[in-house]
This record gives structure tokens, sequence and C-alpha cells, in this order.
């Protein structure tokens, strides 16, 4: 009987854990929105939020990444102030960023769900977070051509290629952190 008290407690004490994990992702997230760089040729800011929305692929795996980016798009479309230039609501993601904060979830699917096999490697993984931030940019790129009805080359040249290289460094950094924290992320996440 003790044996079953103490791993239900255990499990309840992961899902707690995968919980709170879950609520810093989101306020990391939403912080990173607020560290932006307007760039005078583009309607799109550069952030830091798709390197933490990588970090919680990762770390969080496919399920719960999922989540915490549900979580965050949830928020800000209550009116929560959590997306770039404290925006917020349906109509903030009708403008030049949504695509890239609806591609959240793709990346975050695609991501968490090759992180295991490629966490062996610090080159597989930092080239698979460059995969998932890349799909970020693409589908952000897809969503400022509809909006703007430019040429898909007009669109990627304001899109996608002003931020590819950074995209590609952050992806590196958050490879870097999970490969530092990752042993004692196992133990707390389960």
């Amino acid at each position: 009987m003790l044996t079953a008290v103490l791993k239900k407690e255990v499990l309840y004490g992961k899902i707690a854990c995968r919980l709170f994990m879950a609520g810093v992702f989101v306020s990391l997230i939403t912080l990173g929105a607020f560290v932006r760089i307007p760039l005078p040729f583009t309607p799109v800011p550069l952030t830091l939020q798709t390197f933490f929305v990588l970090l919680s692929a990762v770390t969080m795996g496919r399920g719960w990444g999922v989540l915490v980016q549900v979580f965050y798009l949830a928020l800000g479309i209550s009116g929560v102030s959590v997306f770039a230039y404290t925006g917020s609501g349906m109509l903030y993601l009708a403008g030049p960023t949504g695509g890239y904060l609806f591609g959240f979830l793709p990346a975050v699917l695609f991501v968490g769900g090759l992180s295991k096999r490629a966490e062996k490697s610090f080159i597989l993984l930092a080239g698979l977070l460059t995969l998932g931030g890349m799909f970020i940019l693409l589908t952000g790129t897809l969503w400022l051509k509809l909006l703007t009805g430019s040429t898909f080359r007009a669109a990627f040249l304001i899109g996608f290629v002003p931020f590819a290289i950074v995209e590609a460094v952050k992806a590196v950094l958050a490879a870097s952190v999970y490969m530092k924290l990752r042993h004692r992320m196992r133990e707390i996440l389960g």
C-alpha cells in the first residue's frame, strides 16, 4: 500500500512540475515578445519568442510543448497583452505577425516529436531546432504573402531573409542551453 501511495505522490508531483514548467515557458515566451527590435523594411519585429518556443519544444516534448503554445495563444486571443508591441486579441493575429505565431504550433509538434532522437548530438539538436525555426519563418512568410497580396519573392525578402541567420543563432543557443540542462530537466519532469 505504501508503494501505491508513493507512486501516486510521484505522479502528482511530476504533473505539478510539468504544469509549473508550462507556466514558466508561457511567461518566457511572453517576455521574449517584449524583447523586440523593429526593422525599418519589414512590419515584423525581431523578437526572442522563438528561442523560448524551441526550447519549450525540446524540454517539454510534443504534447506539453503544444499545450504551452496553445495556452500562450489563448491568453493573447482572450485579450491579455502577451504578443509583441503589447498586442492581443484576434485582430492582432490577423496582422503581419499572425502567421509566425500560428507557426509555433506545427514547429513544436515537429521539434518535440523528434527531439529525443536528436538530443544525443548537439549538432543534430541544433539542426532540428534550426529547422523548427525556419518552419516558423516560412509560415510567417506565407501569411505575409496572403496578407499583403505580394509575390512570394517579395514576402520572402521581408519575412524570411532578414530573420534566417538570427533564427539559426537562436536555435544553436537553445540547443546549447538544453544540452546543459537536460539531465536536470529529466529529473524534474520525468
